[in-house]
């Protein structure tokens, strides 16, 4: 049978069992950031506190990236990630066990969340750079990234809508102990793969020196950099937004968690439009002139909702906010994903994710400080204010890139050495 071509990708088996694994395990994934976020602000009543917890979640990506990409290109990527998704299993064990006990403070949280920071560090680069590998021809890999993408999107519209339903009901224990169980699929998916024996290699140099590396590599790929310095603005200014949805559900809008499920899942309904609609579109398209546009909608998205009195325009708006930010981030990680060398992609990817996932945590944390001072609505509002400055500012470079696309710098690690 002849899949649509929105769905091309999934001819390749071993990317279909990864599709149907991460499917099911980022449901779960989903489920627990709800159940973090709704669990600190009852707790606590903090939109600080809210960003501390974010802070920790992901700082620890900004700072062990780079070592991790260095790893990915010396280790077999497969082993890797199937190390990393036990390790997530065992983390969303402790906390389910904690939380059902009754047996948790917020150091508790703050700490698990860490841990799993520092485990999604390593499974991020390992994760990118096998997903790649799962496609047999190359053609399909733009489709197989923003396939991949809508699976995430479609998780982040399932997950929210479940946890809600769980959290009204049972509490955030159950959450957690379904994340827990849903790493079980994404296991299982990675043991059916049949994948070609890793080739392990002696490394002729060390791990500062093969970093140093990647660091020239990008330098001299413009490209390459502007998007990712682009992305990490975008996740620095913008994306950390998210963290402040608990209380615009609880004291903007007075509802409850049914309330932050809508918006939530409205932002998740956003972000898989706009993964689908780049899946649709053809190889070739100019991927830089739709990051341009979507991080416009992104700002002028987040705008509106700060400014929006009822809760019907809120969910419309951030639905338009989130469809810019996944357009813009799924469109920015295929162009690097497609123009990167396979000998650097470990450590290139290891760059995103230290501007994509590294920024967060900054900026979550400044973003719930300023929130506390001046309200979730101001501080939401300077975002998409800023989100709307940031795409005028990079008008320039991605108008030049429109009309004449970078070439990878498979030169550059020569300049290295």
């Amino acid at each position: 049978m002849k899949l649509p071509p929105a769905f091309r990708s999934l001819q390749y088996p071993n990317y279909r069992l990864y599709f149907i694994g991460q499917s099911i395990s980022l449901i779960g994934t989903w489920m627990q950031r709800m159940a973090i976020g709704w669990l600190v602000y009852r707790l606590t009543h903090s939109g600080f506190m809210l960003g501390i917890v974010s802070f920790a979640g992901l700082i620890p990506t900004f700072i062990l990236s780079p070592y991790a990409g260095v790893i990915t290109d010396r280790r077999d990527k497969y082993k890797l990630l199937l190390t990393t998704q036990i390790a997530a299993m065992i983390q969303a064990s402790v906390l389910a066990i904690a939380v059902l006990s009754g047996y948790y403070n917020i150091t508790l949280i703050i700490i698990l969340s860490a841990t799993l920071g520092i485990i999604n560090t390593f499974d991020s680069p390992s994760r990118q750079s096998l997903m790649v590998k799962l496609v047999n021809d190359k053609k399909d890999i733009h489709n197989a990234i923003a396939l991949n993408s809508s699976m995430v999107n479609m998780a982040r519209l399932a997950g929210p809508v479940i946890a809600g339903i769980v959290l009204y009901q049972f509490g955030e224990g159950l959450c957690f102990l379904l994340n827990a169980l849903s790493f079980i699929a994404v296991i299982t998916c990675l043991l059916l793969m049949k994948l070609p024996k890793h080739i392990y290699t002696i490394p002729t140099k060390n791990m500062w020196q093969e970093f140093h590396e990647g660091y020239i590599y990008l330098r001299n790929s413009p490209q390459l950099l502007r998007i990712i310095i682009m992305l990490g603005l975008l996740s620095l200014l913008l994306m950390p937004y998210a963290t402040l949805l608990p209380i615009f559900a609880k004291d903007i809008f007075h509802g409850n968690a049914k309330t932050y499920t809508l918006l939530s899942a409205c932002s998740g309904l956003g972000s898989l439009a706009g993964a689908y609609f780049l899946a649709s579109r053809k190889t070739g398209h100019n991927l830089n002139r739709y990051i341009l546009i979507a991080s416009f909608f992104f700002g002028l998205g987040l705008f509106l909702l700060a400014v929006s009195t009822q809760l019907p325009l809120a969910l419309f708006f951030i639905i338009v906010a989130g469809g810019g930010m996944m357009t813009c981030i799924a469109a920015g990680n295929t162009l690097v994903q497609t123009e990167v060398s396979d000998h650097m992609r470990g450590r290139v990817m290891s760059f995103y994710s230290m501007a994509f996932f590294g920024m967060q945590p900054i900026g979550s944390f400044f973003i719930g400080l300023l929130s506390d001072h001046i309200g979730a609505r101001v501080t939401v509002g300077l975002q998409g204010c800023m989100g709307l400055a940031l795409a005028a500012c990079f008008l320039p470079g991605l108008y030049k890139a429109h009309k004449q696309l970078s070439k990878p710098a498979n030169a550059a690690i020569h300049t290295a050495q």
